[in-house]
């Protein structure tokens, strides 16, 4: 692979990571239907179960983008 190309591929996953983080705070990831949150005196139990679903979508998406460079 040429260096131009891993560059340009290293920067679009730097952003598609930095959008992800910005994900949960703008689009309200972690309050999803699907997710799990036990609350009981002192303790918290938080499973955000349809979170990692959708992250892990969006992932397998672009990592199989990748793959067919």
């Amino acid at each position: 692979m040429e260096p131009g190309k891993i560059l340009i591929l290293t920067g679009a996953v730097l952003i598609a990571a930095g959008l992800l983080w910005l994900a949960p705070v703008r689009f309200g990831l972690g309050s999803l239907p699907g997710d799990i949150t036990i609350e009981r005196g002192n303790f918290r139990l938080y499973l955000p179960l349809a979170t990692c679903f959708l992250i892990s979508i969006v992932l397998s998406a672009i990592f199989w983008l990748i793959g067919r460079l």
